[in-house]
């Protein structure tokens, strides 16, 4: 897709690349191709760049190494399904009532409301009208109405379920839960291998298919959510970690790793690499009965402790960002959405983004921070990250406040000795929270116990 000269012109200014870089996209002719990998419930220490000895992932590190890695990354939510609504709108999802994670629907809700607003526009509805290819492989996790499913979200194609996980070895053709079988709307399903591969093969073709036109991909994995499930090959190479979970969680990272590299290749193979921009995240911590570590942080999904939000967080574009760059100010999933349309050459003027375009924060001469504070509402629990500071705020206790630089693993509340800091910050997350809208659903409300009783377990900050 050629540049227009008005989107030439806006890109110029806005993305505030050198003159070299410039000068490179203009030979390419080519808008970038965007292809967004998104891991499920992994671990923050659990690859070898974020400090993991034990899992070998060679390829999501060398996506570090030769692009960003955004050191303090955060997602917009603890769970699975507003985490997504959060990534793929752009804007913080409990600012459109998608508080929860999707369940059975609570009386006195409208279940024609149990899934992400259909007033919400996804990051292939920005994409589509200027002449983008939208597809998601795997997870949507995001409603299972017809009015929510991915092929009215913007997305021309679709290959997975609609649900928050599956069975990585079967399906059945009329369950509803984690044997559902596999949709497709532009070819025949084959049967399931293992579905990681299965995706990553998905995914490949996806880019064959589309590499002659600008395209945004969706590589929604799975890997390392329940059930835990390994192939024999990839358990054998772990067989001498001795604990069974941690054993099979370690193979299943493993094999991730595997198809993220398969769809590296498959960019470089088409020529795409120097016109692609590759995003790696988590969509929440890890949860820590699934054998995931979060070292160093404290928590787990479900906790706004640094171990539920604080995911690896890595943005790849060669030629045009920084190689082997640390970018150390806050970033946020909800800032995919409005880079990408800036990038894609839409105006983020146009629409109310929570989220910001990051490129002209990640090129070398800006240190301009992106964000002045991020906040968090989950539940029973909410949370501010203002500069070195944040406060978790709960309901059977006083505030949480953490000076994160010398206190990374968030062990010591210093609330009551910076009474003026918690103060501050209390007021600027409750004048948030009275400002949003009422949840369009809930999960059941035996979460709300369970959520809470999480600020007080004790969590692995170390690496086996």
């Amino acid at each position: 897709m050629k540049f227009t000269f008005h989107i030439l012109i806006y890109l110029i200014p806005l993305v505030l690349f050198s003159q070299k870089d410039l000068d490179e996209v203009r030979e390419s002719n080519d808008r970038p191709n965007f292809v967004f990998i998104v891991a499920d419930d992994l671990g923050y220490g659990d690859l070898g760049f974020t400090g993991s000895t034990q899992i070998k992932t060679p390829n999501i590190d060398k996506l570090a190494q030769t692009g960003v890695f955004c050191s303090e990354g955060y997602v917009s939510s603890a769970v699975c399904s507003p985490s997504r609504a959060g990534f793929l709108t752009g804007i913080n999802q409990v600012e459109f009532g998608h508080d929860n994670n999707l369940a059975n629907n609570q009386p006195g809700f409208d279940p024609q409301f149990l899934g992400l607003p259909i007033t919400q526009k996804t990051i292939a509805d920005h994409l589509k009208p200027l002449g983008y290819t939208s597809g998601i492989i795997g997870k949507w996790h995001l409603g299972h109405e017809n009015q929510f499913h991915p092929l009215n979200r913007g997305f021309d194609e679709f290959w997975g379920y609609l649900g928050g996980g599956h069975d990585y070895f079967n399906s059945k053709p009329n369950d509803k839960r984690y044997l559902a079988p596999i949709e497709c709307n532009y070819k025949t399903v084959q049967p399931i291998t293992y579905i990681t591969d299965d995706k990553g093969d998905e995914c490949v073709d996806f880019i064959k298919r589309h590499k002659n036109e600008p395209f945004f991909l969706f590589a929604s994995f799975n890997a390392p959510h329940t059930p835990m499930q390994a192939t024999k090959a990839d358990l054998s190479l772990y067989g001498h970690i001795k604990d069974k979970k941690r054993r099979t969680y370690a193979a299943m990272v493993h094999r991730l790793d595997v198809n993220v590299g398969k769809i590296i290749d498959a960019i470089n193979e088409h020529g795409l690499d120097k016109n692609t921009l590759v995003v790696f995240i988590s969509d929440n911590g890890g949860p820590i009965h699934n054998g995931s570590i979060n070292s160093p942080y404290n928590g787990k999904k479900g906790s706004l402790l640094e171990g539920g939000i604080h995911v690896p967080f890595i943005i790849n574009w060669p030629k045009t960002l920084p190689s082997g760059k640390t970018y150390s100010h806050m970033v946020s999933s909800l800032d995919f959405a409005p880079t990408f349309l800036a990038l894609a050459g839409g105006s983020i003027k146009e629409y109310p983004f929570s989220g910001t375009n990051l490129i002209p924060h990640l090129v070398e001469d800006n240190s301009q921070a992106p964000h002045a504070n991020l906040k968090w509402r989950f539940t029973i629990s909410a949370a501010i990250r203002e500069g070195d500071y944040k406060l978790i705020r709960l309901p059977d206790r006083f505030p949480l406040l953490f000076h994160l630089p010398s206190d990374i693993a968030e062990q010591h509340n210093i609330a009551l000795d910076n009474l003026d800091i918690t103060k501050d910050l209390l007021e600027k997350l409750g004048n948030w929270d009275v400002s949003l809208p009422h949840p369009l659903f809930l999960e059941g409300a035996q979460w709300k116990k369970r959520q809470l009783s999480q600020y007080d377990d004790s969590y692995p900050l170390i690496q086996p």
